[in-house]
C-alpha cells in the first residue's frame, strides 16, 4: 500500500514524506486508523488538477492517493444512477455509460485526469452546471472514510429527498478536511441527441449582459452561456466572444439556434452557428483558460456585473465568464507584485456587492490569503471539522479560515 512519495503529490507546495495508495475500502479504513494511532497529518490526491487549491497545510505527514481505487461499483441504467469508486477518472466514467447513451451532467476541464473524488472533494464544475446544477445537485450518495477509520455512509442509490443529516451533500467542497471520500453515488442523464454551439463574437461585456437577458425574454434555453476573451481575429481590448450551447433534439435545438442568430443580429452582435470542430475549439479555448497557470482565481457575482469584473480582471491574464451563472475564471503568466494589488482590490470590490474571489491557484510570492473573507457558515464549518477530525489532522490549515 505505501508508494514512493513525488512531486506530484505536493500539495500546495508542501510535499509530504510518505504516500499511500490503498485498492479497496477495507485499506482505506486501516490506513487511516493507522494516521490516526501514530497521529499523521493527511492529505489526498485523485488526479493531481486542484492540488494548487487553498492554502498550504500547516503539516503534511502522508498523503493518500486515489488512483487504485478506480471501479465502477454499480451501474443501474434503468435507474439512472451509477456508483463509483473515488479514482476512477471522469473520462473513463462517461465512456463507460455512453455506451448506455447516458452521462453525468458534469463537464470540468481535464476529465481524462479529473477524478470522481476530487471533484467531489473540490465541488467541481464546468459550463454544465447552469443547466444541471454542482455536483451537490446530483450526487445522491457517499461512503467517507472519516479521520480515525471510520467509515461513513450517507445518502443511496435512490434519488429522492430526505429529512436530516445530508453527509454526500456535506462532502461536497469540503477539500479533504473531513476525510477520505472513498466512493459516491450519483444520478445520470440521458445524453443529448443534437448539440450545437452559437457564437458571437468580439463584443463588449455590456452587450454580453443584454443578449443574455434578451434570450431569457425569448424564453431560449441554452445548456450554457461563456464568454471568453476575444482573440485578436474576433475583437479588441476588453472584447469578448460569447459562446451559447444547445442541447435536446434536432428540431428543437435548431429553432433556439436560428432564434438566438436573429436576436444577435438585431441586437448589433452578429452571431454564428459553429461546425462541430468550430465548436470543439471554442470550448477548448474555455478549458485552457480554467486551467491557467501560474495564476488562476474564480470571482462570483451577479451575472450582470460582468463589466464590472471584466474592468477588475483586465491586468490578469485572460477571462473565462459564466454569464447565465456569475462566475468567472481568470489567469496565466503575471508579475506577482502586480498582480497583488490587482488582487486584492477585485476581492474588497466584489465582497463588498456581495460577491467572492478565490485564487485556485498562485505563483509563489504572490502573498494573498486564497480564500478571503470567511464565509457566513464558517461558525458551522468549524463545528463540523470539530465533529468529523476533533485532531484537525486532515489537509490542516487548507480551507478557508485555516480549518
Amino acid at each position: 500500500m505505501k508508494v514512493e512519495a513525488t512531486e506530484r503529490d505536493a500539495i500546495a507546495g508542501v510535499r509530504p514524506r510518505a504516500a499511500y495508495a490503498p485498492a479497496t475500502l477495507d485499506e482505506c479504513a486501516e490506513l487511516m486508523a493507522m494516521a490516526a494511532r501514530e497521529r499523521l497529518r493527511l492529505g489526498f490526491v485523485g488526479g493531481g488538477t486542484a492540488l494548487g487549491l487553498g492554502a498550504p497545510p500547516t503539516g503534511l505527514d502522508a498523503v493518500v492517493r486515489t488512483e487504485r481505487l478506480a471501479r465502477i461499483i454499480e451501474h443501474a441504467p434503468a435507474d439512472q444512477v451509477v456508483i463509483v469508486e473515488a479514482g476512477l477518472t471522469l473520462g473513463a466514467l462517461q465512456a463507460a455509460l455512453a455506451a448506455h447513451g447516458q452521462r453525468l451532467a458534469l463537464d470540468p476541464p481535464w476529465p481524462d485526469r479529473a477524478t470522481v473524488g476530487g471533484l467531489v472533494a473540490t465541488a467541481g464544475f464546468g459550463p454544465l452546471r447552469a443547466r444541471y446544477g454542482a455536483i451537490r445537485d446530483l450526487i445522491i450518495g457517499v461512503t467517507l472514510v472519516l479521520a480515525d477509520g471510520t467509515v461513513a455512509r450517507g445518502g443511496g442509490k435512490v434519488v429522492k429527498n430526505v429529512a436530516g443529516f445530508d453527509l454526500p451533500k456535506v462532502a461536497c467542497g469540503s477539500l479533504g478536511t473531513l476525510g477520505l471520500v472513498a466512493a459516491a453515488a450519483f444520478r445520470l442523464h440521458p445524453l443529448p441527441e443534437v448539440v450545437r454551439t452559437v457564437v458571437m463574437p468580439g463584443v463588449r461585456p455590456e452587450q454580453v449582459v443584454a443578449l443574455i437577458a434578451a434570450a431569457r425574454d425569448a424564453q431560449l434555453e441554452p445548456t450554457c452561456a461563456v464568454a471568453v476573451t476575444a482573440t485578436r481575429a474576433t475583437g479588441t481590448a476588453g472584447r469578448f466572444d460569447l459562446g451559447a450551447r444547445f442541447e435536446g433534439f434536432g428540431q428543437g435545438v435548431a429553432h433556439q439556434v436560428a432564434r438566438l442568430v436573429e436576436i444577435a443580429k438585431a441586437a448589433g452582435a452578429p452571431g454564428e452557428a459553429l461546425s462541430d470542430d468550430a465548436a470543439a475549439a471554442f470550448w477548448h479555448r474555455h478549458d485552457a483558460m480554467r486551467m491557467a497557470a501560474p495564476l488562476r482565481v474564480r470571482a462570483a457575482a451577479l451575472p450582470t456585473r460582468f463589466p464590472e469584473v471584466a474592468a477588475h480582471f483586465a491586468g490578469l491574464g485572460p477571462l473565462a465568464w459564466y454569464a447565465t451563472l456569475g462566475v468567472g475564471f481568470a489567469g496565466g503568466e503575471v508579475d506577482p507584485a502586480a498582480a497583488a494589488p490587482a488582487i486584492a482590490a477585485a476581492r474588497a470590490a466584489l465582497v463588498a456587492g456581495g460577491g467572492s474571489l478565490v485564487i485556485e491557484q498562485a505563483p509563489a510570492g504572490l502573498g494573498i490569503d486564497p480564500w478571503g473573507p470567511p464565509p457566513p457558515s464558517f461558525a458551522i464549518m468549524q463545528r463540523l471539522k470539530r465533529r468529523f477530525d476533533p485532531d484537525g489532522r486532515l489537509n490542516p490549515g487548507r480551507f478557508a479560515g485555516g480549518l
